[in-house]
């Protein structure tokens, strides 16, 4: 079963017992893919993960010169 998190004029959102998210649109609609993590970050219900840094080059010399 899903619980009701929002409900906008535009969309509904819903929360899985798993935790994640279902977005319906007006038309009754499932929405997937980038039309979903859009609204849902604009409800701030998720996180866009960030990316990785790349090593330090620093790092890299010092980890060269060990060899």
């Amino acid at each position: 079963m899903m619980n009701e998190v929002k409900k906008t004029a535009e969309y509904r959102i819903y929360q899985k017992k798993s935790g994640r998210y279902a977005v319906q649109a007006k038309g009754k609609q499932w929405l997937h893919g980038e039309d979903k993590e859009k609204i849902l970050l604009d409800e701030q219900l998720i996180t866009r993960p960030r990316p990785k840094a790349p090593p330090a080059p620093e790092a890299a010399e010092e980890t060269a010169a060990a060899e």
